[in-house]
């Protein structure tokens, strides 16, 4: 029965009925000897007989009074009086995040700054030994001042204290009990299984998708349904409900909602400091103006030309990159709505730039055309646009034409241009080049060395051809096609070319970090490289990727590597490579569900693009998932007959899939493809330690190392091998590539 306004229950004067539930109602209350206004949750008489739930009241009361907090409520005192069990604690008016949810989501800026208020309280919570099992909205009060408390610790258990340092300790709560509010239950507190502070980091991330989307996670008709969703369906992706979410946030959201506690975020401390990265990163996204250059359509008779407008389009993308205040994005990302039929304001919101620029171009003979539009992502309104006729000699003023033209309609200021060449026959070599060598092929990258070396007969001292051919060398032992200990030496060359003549080219010190690395084990000089590649302002997407995969990666530095593939992802958020890299970076982790997640993602993009099928068949492969592993390296396959490590995993596949057979059928017609083209021996290897045949293994990674396959310096990352670690000669490959470490403490430590 509630009590009136008026009534006393020791020093404290009911004013007002603010709410009631299942642990009682709470008042409004005047506290009469300091006279503050207080808020006075009660247990009545007749629930105080009932022990369990004088115990969580009590529980409640003790828990909360432990945290001084300013997102926290404040206790201020507890007590018993004429039967009825009381706690007064700070007054806060305000409106909860329920009531504020309106079912389109709140502001971005709002969201996350009562996010990161969340995340403060949840700290100091699980840092007192205290989880909190009830996170809702209902329980989350936005103050007059905006800031996010957390109320009602009427469900909080005290966490064991055997093992503070990692917060992840065995609660007093017997398994079976399921508590909480179905709609905000973790999968294991759903089906009563012992928690941890991982529980609460699932309910915040199911606040967090409410607060971004307006719409719950696991949406229900009932209970039973709603906890069904929990346990065995994914969210709807969050930007497919409000586009200008940051993949970054989104990304950070799908790791809170992990169903396995394992691959969710460890600490609330690590959802904190990620949110907070993610809001500095976009908020200087958002402070930037933004561009994505389309490539230029051919309308020439020679429907080859396109190499052309894909080139013009690259080099303005290259002069406006050199301005601090722009962001731009890179290449892959903008040229991969060539041929969908996309409006514009869809393409700039998957893009999330404010301004488009599109154009064509027509060649006949040595006169050209070109037209070009500066466009407002937001209304689809024309900011520049201009028509050039003039002769093909006239190129490069075209180019710094309509860059300045971007850059005095966006209000920036465009660095003077350096040209690389004056010549023009020079110039179209190298677009050839690069059009080529972007297909990825191995008819693509022959094309692509004869445009650099046809650039190179035109200007002798043109260093991005130099750098164009570092990286097709390279390129030809990454994937297998040749032998890496025959083509690093070319590819050192050139780089070393390019370099005397422009100290500073990313690319070519890159490609120098990348072969002494991986191919010369030079570590020192691999970090010196890599470091003055990294220099570059902005450092090219591509750069990081080599970073991350040939660097980082082997010496076991995994989160750096994801680090380096999400601010990739920033300027090139479609790139194939960078999706790759990401879903490499995580299955070295041993994060199969968020590898397997971004695998997807980027097969939507490229379904046609034959790594990422490899990245979502290694992951599926470690988790035991043969049957989809089997069909996602098939794929790889058939689109790159001539990438034979995806061979050795489809045939591991078939064999622990109970067909031997046809995993000897395959590698015997790896066995007599090598009688014609090259073969890494690596394929073998992944083969026979799948089988568990050691000898055969370890034969095979050793004719690896003799080709100095690049792959074979992340074998300590690679999990198929991690049965092997302890066999000394696994040790005395890794020395032999200077990758031991003090101790015998290998690589893969960092994955554990």
């Amino acid at each position: 029965m509630a009590l009136s306004a008026g009534v006393r229950i020791g020093p404290y004067e009911i004013l007002a009925l603010l709410g009631a539930g299942g642990m009682g109602e709470v008042y409004q209350a005047r506290d009469t000897r300091l006279n503050r206004i207080v808020a006075l949750k009660a247990l009545p008489a007749e629930k105080v007989a009932d022990a369990g739930r004088k115990r969580r009241f009590l529980v409640e009361a003790r828990a909360a009074a432990r945290l001084n907090h300013p997102n926290i409520v404040t206790i201020h005192d507890i007590a018993e009086e004429n039967g009825i069990c009381f706690i007064a604690m700070e007054y806060v008016p305000g409106t909860t995040l329920e009531q504020m949810n309106t079912g389109s989501g709140l502001p971005l800026k709002d969201a996350m700054k009562y996010a990161s208020d969340i995340a403060d309280a949840l700290v100091a919570a699980h840092s007192a030994g205290i989880i909190h099992r009830d996170l809702k909205p209902a329980n989350i009060i936005i103050t007059k001042d905006g800031r996010a408390k957390l109320l009602d610790f009427g469900l909080a258990q005290f966490i064991e204290a055997a093992t503070p340092a990692t917060q992840t300790a065995t609660l007093r709560t017997l398994p079976g009990a399921i508590v909480g509010t179905a709609a905000y239950m973790s999968p294991e507190q759903a089906q009563g299984r012992t928690l941890d502070v991982r529980s609460d980091i699932f309910a915040f991330g199911l606040v967090l998708y409410e607060m971004l989307s307006g719409q719950r996670a696991f949406p229900g008709d009932s209970w039973i349904s709603t906890l069904a969703a929990i346990l065995h369906e994914e969210p709807r992706p969050l930007r497919e409900i409000r586009a200008a979410i940051p993949g970054l946030i989104e990304q950070h959201v799908r790791r809170c909602l992990r169903k396995d506690p394992l691959h969710r975020f460890q600490t609330m401390l690590e959802v904190k400091q990620a949110l907070a990265e993610a809001a500095v990163s976009d908020g200087a996204r958002q402070d930037k103006p933004s561009i994505a250059v389309l490539p230029f359509v051919n309308l020439s008779a020679d429907k080859e030309n396109e190499y052309f407008g894909d080139g013009l389009a690259e080099e303005i993308i290259n002069a406006l990159t050199k301005v601090p205040e722009l962001r731009v994005i890179a290449r892959t990302s903008a040229f991969a709505f060539r041929g969908r039929e996309l409006d514009l304001r869809t393409i700039g919101q998957r893009l999330r730039v404010g301004t488009l620029l599109e154009g064509s171009v027509r060649r006949a003979g040595n006169r050209i055309r070109v037209t070009a539009q500066l466009i407002r992502v937001a209304d689809e309104s024309h900011l520049w646009s201009d028509r050039y006729d003039r002769e093909m000699t006239d190129i490069f003023a075209i180019q710094d034409d309509i860059s300045q033209a971007i850059a005095n309609a966006l209000k920036v200021k465009l660095s003077t241009p350096r040209r690389s060449t004056p010549n023009i026959e020079a110039f179209q070599g190298y677009l050839k080049g690069l059009y080529w060598f972007q297909r990825y092929t191995a008819e693509s990258l022959a094309k692509a060395k004869e445009s650099f070396e046809q650039a190179l007969r035109h200007d002798p001292v043109y260093a991005p051809a130099y750098g164009g051919l570092a990286v097709f060398y390279f390129g030809l032992g990454a994937l297998g096609i040749q032998p890496m200990v025959e083509m690093a030496p070319l590819a050192r060359s050139a780089a070393e070319n390019a370099l005397a003549i422009d100290p500073a080219l990313s690319e070519a010190h890159s490609i120098l970090g990348t072969v002494s690395g991986a191919v010369e084990y030079d570590w020192k000089s691999a970090e010196r490289h890599s470091q003055a590649a990294m220099a570059a302002e902005p450092v090219p997407p591509l750069v990081r990727v080599r970073y991350a995969l040939y660097f980082l990666t082997p010496l076991g530095r995994f989160d750096e590597a994801v680090a380096q593939y999400q601010r990739a992802l920033e300027t090139d958020p479609l790139s194939m490579m960078v999706h790759f890299g990401l879903t490499f970076a995580l299955y070295c982790k041993g994060q199969y569900d968020a590898a397997i997640e971004n695998a997807a993602t980027a097969v939507d993009l490229y379904p046609d693009y034959w790594l990422v099928h490899f990245g979502m068949g290694l992951a599926l492969f470690q988790q035991g998932r043969l049957e989809q592993s089997i069909a996602s390296l098939e794929t790889t396959l058939r689109l790159s007959p001539s990438f034979t490590h995806a061979a050795g995993f489809l045939a591991a596949s078939y064999a622990r899939s109970g067909n031997p057979g046809r995993a000897e059928k395959l590698m015997e017609e790896v066995r007599e493809r090598s009688t014609k083209h090259h073969v890494s021996p690596a394929c073998f290897g992944v083969y026979y330690a799948a089988l568990g045949q050691a000898d055969s293994m370890f034969e095979s990674l050793r004719a690896a190392l003799a080709e100095r396959d690049p792959y074979l310096t992340r074998m300590d990352a690679e999990p198929c091998f991690e049965p092997f670690r302890s066999d000394p000669r696994y040790r005395d490959l890794l020395d032999r590539m200077n990758l031991g470490r003090p101790g015998g403490v290998p690589n893969s430590a960092a994955r554990r």
